[in-house]
């Protein structure tokens, strides 16, 4: 089959989903991505990927997530979209140039409405919907937020004829086409060889706006050696590491870290538990942050903090439960990769079955725009 690939291009959580279940999708079948920005520049050197337009936060002065600067950076490719603009209609020949019998999604609307158009099976494969698709715990004051959001994703998702719902915590499925897996470790996760080091790693997936005065006095001074993901900033400072971007230096710094403290994307929280690592989870001002927080607290795995006001003593108590937290991430490591692939690889089977390119499909499809 001819697969469509479609991924959400903000932060890389997405792209390292992908990135897990391509190699055995791309031995079955015939594998195009079209990703945003963060996600086409991390899956481009090793597949075959089309950079496609993003959706994503805007940061204000303060660091934290802007509603007004959000709205006005995205509006223009929100009402293209909507309208099937020029830009949408761009993206849209892309896709159909390809001719796909199936699309997977990972978050991603423009794929979900180009398949919807052309009454092409689709696949919506993430953890966000799980918001949507779930029933979920939310954080104490969020029910009524995580509704909002959940409903929002399906207004721009659409309604795909199977889902499937990659997650670090459990949640019940609200219908009979949706599937709940466990996290998709990439096999350099998978094979790595956890330690206990002297070291704690900090990961935050936009920290040139994350990366507050508040956090970096917090690190400089639990006097911890501290290495830094997610900054543009390189180098040593006092007892903190800035590193650049590195897939399998991070994973080796990850798999020896004492202890992680991240943005709470479920894609790293779902490998720092994997290895065995503490987390302190900061989320972003986001209802699905916050619910991956809160199942970290849960879970009896770390604690949770705010982004913006993690002070020395919240750092402080959560360095001093580290074994303890570490002890119980035991009873939680989980792997669904293979049971992803498995599940991808039947509802594609099963959702082209009858749908073989013919000639004249490849016409409507190319001549479409």
């Amino acid at each position: 089959m001819r697969i469509a690939y479609t991924v959400m291009g903000y932060g890389r959580g997405h792209a390292m989903r992908t990135a897990a279940v391509l190699p055995a999708l791309e031995q079955r079948h015939t594998v195009r991505v079209f990703a945003g920005r963060d996600a086409h520049e991390v899956l481009a050197t090793e597949h075959d990927s089309v950079e496609i337009p993003v959706i994503g936060y805007q940061y204000g002065a303060n660091g934290r997530i802007c509603p007004r600067r959000t709205l006005t950076r995205n509006a223009p490719v929100v009402a293209d979209l909507l309208a099937a603009g020029p830009r949408t209609r761009a993206v849209w020949q892309q896709m159909a140039d390809f001719a796909p019998d199936v699309v997977i999604s990972d978050s991603e609307t423009y794929g979900h409405r180009f398949a919807r158009h052309h009454d092409i099976p689709r696949i919506g494969f993430d953890h966000v919907g799980i918001m949507a698709y779930c029933h979920c715990r939310f954080a104490a004051g969020d029910r009524l937020a995580g509704l909002r959001d959940g409903l929002g994703y399906r207004m721009f998702m659409g309604d795909p004829d199977r889902v499937l719902v990659s997650s670090f915590y459990p949640a019940a499925p609200r219908r009979d086409s949706v599937q709940v897996v466990g996290p998709i470790l990439r096999d350099p996760v998978r094979q790595a060889r956890p330690s206990t080091g002297d070291y704690l790693l900090v990961y935050l997936n936009k920290g040139d706006h994350q990366y507050t005065a508040a956090l970096d006095t917090a690190l400089r001074a639990c006097g911890e050696r501290t290495l830094v993901y997610g900054t543009s900033r390189r180098g040593d400072s006092s007892n903190l590491c800035f590193k650049a971007p590195s897939q399998q230096g991070f994973i080796d710094d990850l798999a020896g870290a004492r202890a992680v403290i991240s943005t709470a994307g479920n894609q790293l929280l779902s490998e720092a538990i994997h290895l065995g690592k503490p987390v302190l989870a900061l989320p972003e001002d986001a209802v699905e942050q916050r619910l991956n927080a809160q199942a970290v607290v849960d879970m009896g795995v770390g604690q949770s903090a705010a982004l913006h006001r993690l002070s020395l003593t919240v750092l402080g108590d959560f360095l001093e439960h580290c074994p303890a937290y570490a002890a119980a991430t035991a009873a939680h490591r989980a792997d669904g990769l293979a049971d992803a692939i498995q599940s991808l690889n039947t509802s594609i089977a099963r959702l082209a079955r009858g749908r073989i390119q013919q000639p004249g499909r490849i016409a409507r499809l190319t001549g479409a725009y």
